[in-house]
Protein backbone atom coordinates (compact mmCIF):
# COMPACT_ATOMS: atom_id res chain seq x y z
CA UNK A 1 0.00 0.00 0.00
CA UNK A 2 3.22 2.34 0.64
CA UNK A 3 6.39 2.45 -0.16
CA UNK A 4 8.86 0.51 1.73
CA UNK A 5 10.51 3.76 3.22
CA UNK A 6 6.77 5.05 4.25
CA UNK A 7 6.66 1.51 6.04
CA UNK A 8 9.76 2.11 7.70
CA UNK A 9 9.09 5.72 8.49
CA UNK A 10 5.77 4.50 10.22
CA UNK A 11 7.89 1.66 11.91
CA UNK A 12 10.57 3.86 13.06
CA UNK A 13 8.15 6.65 14.32
CA UNK A 14 5.96 4.26 16.49
CA UNK A 15 9.29 2.95 18.03
CA UNK A 16 10.83 6.25 18.91
CA UNK A 17 7.24 7.22 19.99
CA UNK A 18 6.87 4.34 22.37
CA UNK A 19 10.86 4.43 23.82
CA UNK A 20 10.61 8.37 24.30
CA UNK A 21 7.82 7.75 26.69
CA UNK A 22 10.71 6.69 28.60
CA UNK A 23 13.26 9.84 28.16
CA UNK A 24 15.14 7.51 25.74
CA UNK A 25 17.41 9.17 22.86
CA UNK A 26 18.02 6.61 20.24
CA UNK A 27 20.66 6.08 17.80
CA UNK A 28 20.22 5.33 14.03
CA UNK A 29 21.49 1.77 14.81
CA UNK A 30 19.24 0.98 17.54
CA UNK A 31 16.06 1.93 15.38
CA UNK A 32 17.13 0.19 12.41
CA UNK A 33 17.68 -3.01 14.25
CA UNK A 34 14.23 -2.54 16.27
CA UNK A 35 12.20 -2.01 13.33
CA UNK A 36 13.81 -3.87 10.75
CA UNK A 37 15.04 -1.28 8.19
CA UNK A 38 18.51 -1.10 6.66
CA UNK A 39 20.95 1.65 8.45
CA UNK A 40 21.46 3.68 5.88
CA UNK A 41 18.26 3.76 4.64
CA UNK A 42 16.31 4.42 7.66
CA UNK A 43 19.27 7.50 8.53
CA UNK A 44 17.72 9.27 5.15
CA UNK A 45 13.92 8.15 5.88
CA UNK A 46 14.59 9.74 9.57
CA UNK A 47 16.94 13.09 8.29
CA UNK A 48 13.54 13.70 5.90
CA UNK A 49 10.95 13.33 8.80
CA UNK A 50 13.56 15.62 11.21
CA UNK A 51 12.96 18.73 8.65
CA UNK A 52 9.38 17.76 8.49
CA UNK A 53 9.12 18.71 12.14
CA UNK A 54 7.94 14.98 12.92
CA UNK A 55 10.69 13.92 15.08
CA UNK A 56 13.86 15.75 16.79
CA UNK A 57 17.54 14.74 17.09
CA UNK A 58 20.40 16.20 18.70
CA UNK A 59 24.40 15.28 17.61
CA UNK A 60 26.70 14.34 19.96
CA UNK A 61 27.80 10.93 22.00
CA UNK A 62 24.19 11.46 24.17
CA UNK A 63 22.34 12.32 21.09
CA UNK A 64 20.24 10.28 19.27
CA UNK A 65 16.18 10.80 17.83
CA UNK A 66 13.22 11.21 20.08
CA UNK A 67 9.60 13.23 20.13
CA UNK A 68 9.30 16.20 22.13
CA UNK A 69 7.58 15.63 25.26
CA UNK A 70 4.85 18.65 24.37
CA UNK A 71 5.19 17.28 20.48
CA UNK A 72 1.45 17.66 18.75
CA UNK A 73 -0.06 14.48 18.29
CA UNK A 74 1.64 12.93 14.62
CA UNK A 75 -0.91 11.24 12.96
CA UNK A 76 -0.08 8.75 10.47
CA UNK A 77 -1.07 10.36 7.63
CA UNK A 78 1.55 12.89 8.43
CA UNK A 79 4.48 10.29 7.98
CA UNK A 80 2.67 9.52 4.86
CA UNK A 81 2.62 12.76 3.46
CA UNK A 82 6.50 13.23 4.21
CA UNK A 83 7.25 10.11 2.92
CA UNK A 84 5.26 9.67 0.41
CA UNK A 85 3.59 13.02 -0.80
CA UNK A 86 0.92 14.67 -0.52
CA UNK A 87 -1.87 11.72 -3.02
CA UNK A 88 -0.98 8.31 -1.40
CA UNK A 89 -4.41 6.93 -3.07
CA UNK A 90 -4.50 8.58 -5.97
CA UNK A 91 -3.39 6.40 -8.03
CA UNK A 92 -5.56 3.33 -9.68
CA UNK A 93 -5.91 0.22 -7.43
CA UNK A 94 -5.20 -1.54 -11.01
CA UNK A 95 -2.24 0.78 -12.05
CA UNK A 96 -3.78 2.28 -15.25
CA UNK A 97 -2.97 5.72 -16.05
CA UNK A 98 -6.19 7.30 -16.53
CA UNK A 99 -8.69 5.94 -13.41
CA UNK A 100 -11.36 8.83 -12.10
CA UNK A 101 -14.91 9.60 -11.80
CA UNK A 102 -15.38 10.66 -15.12
CA UNK A 103 -12.95 7.34 -16.76
CA UNK A 104 -13.14 5.09 -13.74
CA UNK A 105 -11.15 1.42 -13.82
CA UNK A 106 -13.49 -1.70 -13.52
CA UNK A 107 -13.01 -1.12 -9.53
CA UNK A 108 -12.86 2.25 -9.50
CA UNK A 109 -16.27 2.64 -7.66
CA UNK A 110 -15.62 -0.19 -5.22
CA UNK A 111 -12.30 1.46 -4.59
CA UNK A 112 -13.75 4.90 -3.84
CA UNK A 113 -15.11 4.29 -0.62
CA UNK A 114 -12.61 1.82 0.94
CA UNK A 115 -9.64 4.95 -0.12
CA UNK A 116 -12.13 7.63 1.86
CA UNK A 117 -12.08 5.38 5.29
CA UNK A 118 -8.59 4.71 4.46
CA UNK A 119 -7.97 8.26 4.31
CA UNK A 120 -9.95 9.31 7.65
CA UNK A 121 -8.43 5.99 9.81
CA UNK A 122 -5.08 7.36 8.76
CA UNK A 123 -5.72 10.97 9.68
CA UNK A 124 -7.12 10.28 12.69
CA UNK A 125 -4.82 7.68 14.06
CA UNK A 126 -1.75 8.83 15.64
CA UNK A 127 1.39 7.75 16.46
CA UNK A 128 1.41 8.30 19.72
CA UNK A 129 -1.97 5.83 20.16
CA UNK A 130 0.36 3.26 18.54
CA UNK A 131 3.07 3.74 20.26
CA UNK A 132 0.79 2.86 23.31
CA UNK A 133 -0.87 -0.07 21.97
CA UNK A 134 2.59 -1.18 21.94
CA UNK A 135 3.07 -0.33 25.73
CA UNK A 136 -0.12 -2.17 26.79
CA UNK A 137 0.92 -5.48 24.70
CA UNK A 138 -1.98 -4.94 22.42
CA UNK A 139 -0.41 -6.22 19.42
CA UNK A 140 1.83 -9.24 18.00
CA UNK A 141 5.38 -8.90 19.97
CA UNK A 142 7.25 -9.11 16.49
CA UNK A 143 5.22 -5.46 15.05
CA UNK A 144 8.61 -3.43 15.00
CA UNK A 145 10.64 -6.35 13.71
CA UNK A 146 9.86 -7.71 10.35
Amino acid sequence: MFSKACEYGIRALIYIAHKSTEGDKLSIKDIAKETGSPEHFIAKILQTLSKQGLVSSTKGPNGGFFLEKNAAPISVMDVIYAIDGPNPFSACVLGLRECDDKHPCPLHNNYKPIKIELLKLFSTKTIQELAISISKGNVINNFLRE
